[in-house]
């Protein structure tokens, strides 16, 4: 069984997250943001380092999505 942590976004967020979610496979917050982090770091490990520009361009379409502010 896998430990498990906290990570903290605001309220605005989970309440468009939520929305965006309606209607997916996805039956949580939680379950977005383990799929969003899992493929960044699968990116970062296939690749080695990601750069600063594959960084931003990730950052980008998080951004597009409405995930970041």
């Amino acid at each position: 069984m896998s430990d498990y942590t906290t990570v903290s976004i605001p309220k605005d967020l989970a309440d468009r997250v939520e929305e965006t979610i309606e209607g997916t496979s996805f039956q949580s917050t939680s379950d977005l943001v383990r799929f969003l982090l899992r493929s960044i770091v699968i990116q970062h490990q296939k690749r080695g380092n990601l750069s600063e520009a594959e960084f931003d361009e990730i950052a980008e379409q998080l951004r597009d999505l409405g995930y970041l502010e």
